[in-house]
């Protein structure tokens, strides 16, 4: 099957089943000269790096209602901005957002550079990002590839060099395929034939528009593709979280800017190192004197190693801390809206 067929029938497919997203303008009303949103296609882009659309959906729906434009989202305080994120995790992306945010707003009038290198001129737009807005929002004959596009080509072309080491290899594949007509209904016509029948596991090929064409499906095994190198075991660290308590309030501190879960809010901690802390080592550590009592342990995945996290927790009072009403525990980083739950169980 030529390049231009194949083309033909995924688009095909596309116009009858696209996904139906806040972020998104339909095929059909694409196609009347209707055109998305820089802001919302950008926005929605980050959000969805490292989650899912059902994760994301109602936080996309949050900031859009709160901030607009993304000359608003420029003008919200730090603070703001990242207690609405909270959840979302990878908090550098947060950070990123504003900066990009106010970049726009400050040097191009709050519009978005039409082309893709000028959308990569902005803080914190990889070249992912700046192919899909370039695609999506300004119709640029873009190579937009994120994991779901991968894993199409991986079987359509049964790639056998494993991931990563194939990166590459699939997005020139992918390139192949991008034609100056309808390259952001192109690219969101692969994501949704990733997301939705070309699944990680039990891919749907009897509904897919493009089985004729598949050299995975031909060979029996489409799932087994993309071939992936085993993993390295991910690395554990240990850390004491303290959960310390006046009334109905809780204190908090705001993590440096820089580094893992920059300039949010968190409980206080201890560091996080290899080795675990004695009782007497989490204790000389404690943010302020007090009564603390263990009361458990939480695990927490980062993307590069796991936690254990043992809590403390006493009832007191101490200077220099952020208090905060335990009714807004939801504003902290999932981790440690995990360790305060825990830790707070049989009080909340």
């Amino acid at each position: 099957m030529t390049a231009d067929l194949l083309r033909a029938q995924l688009l095909a497919w596309y116009d009858a089943n696209a996904r139906d997203l806040p972020w998104r303008v339909g095929p059909r009303d694409h196609a009347a000269g209707v055109r998305a949103e820089p802001y919302r296609v950008w926005l929605s882009e980050v959000m969805l790096q490292q989650t899912t659309v059902p994760h994301a959906t109602p936080y996309f729906l949050k900031f859009t209602a709160r901030w607009p434009t993304v000359s608003d989202l420029a003008a919200a305080p730090d603070e703001e901005v990242m207690a609405a994120w909270a959840g979302l995790g990878y908090y550098a992306r947060a950070r990123n957002l504003l900066a990009c945010a106010r970049a726009v707003a400050r040097d191009h009038g709050g519009v978005f550079p039409d082309t893709e290198e000028g959308l990569r001129s902005l803080p914190g737009l990889g070249p992912y990002t700046a192919a899909a807005v370039g695609a999506i929002a300004f119709d640029r004959p873009a190579n937009v590839v994120d994991g779901n596009v991968e894993r199409v080509m991986a079987r359509l072309f049964a790639v056998e060099t494993p991931l990563p080491e194939a990166k590459p290899e699939l997005k020139r594949l992918a390139g192949a395929l991008v034609r100056e007509d309808r390259p952001g209904d192109w690219a969101q016509a692969l994501m949704d034939l990733g997301a939705t029948i070309c699944r990680p596991k039990a891919p749907l090929c009897d509904r897919c528009p493009i089985a004729s064409s598949c050299a995975g499906l031909a060979g029996g095994a489409p799932e087994t593709y993309p071939r992936k190198t085993a993993k390295a075991e991910r690395p554990r660290r240990h850390g004491v979280a303290y959960v310390l308590t006046r009334g109905a309030e809780i204190a908090l501190v705001r993590r440096p800017p820089k580094g893992l879960l920059g300039g949010m809010l968190a409980l206080p901690t201890s560091d996080w190192r290899a080795e675990r802390w004695t009782e007497a080592e989490a204790m000389a550590a404690a943010p302020a004197p007090a009564d603390w009592r263990p009361v458990g342990e939480i695990e927490h995945v980062f993307t590069h190693f796991s936690l254990s996290l043992g809590l403390l927790r006493a009832e007191g009072d101490a200077e220099g801390l952020i208090w905060s009403p335990r009714r807004d525990l939801d504003a902290l980083p999932s981790v440690f809206l995990k360790a305060a739950r825990a830790a707070l169980s049989n009080l909340i």
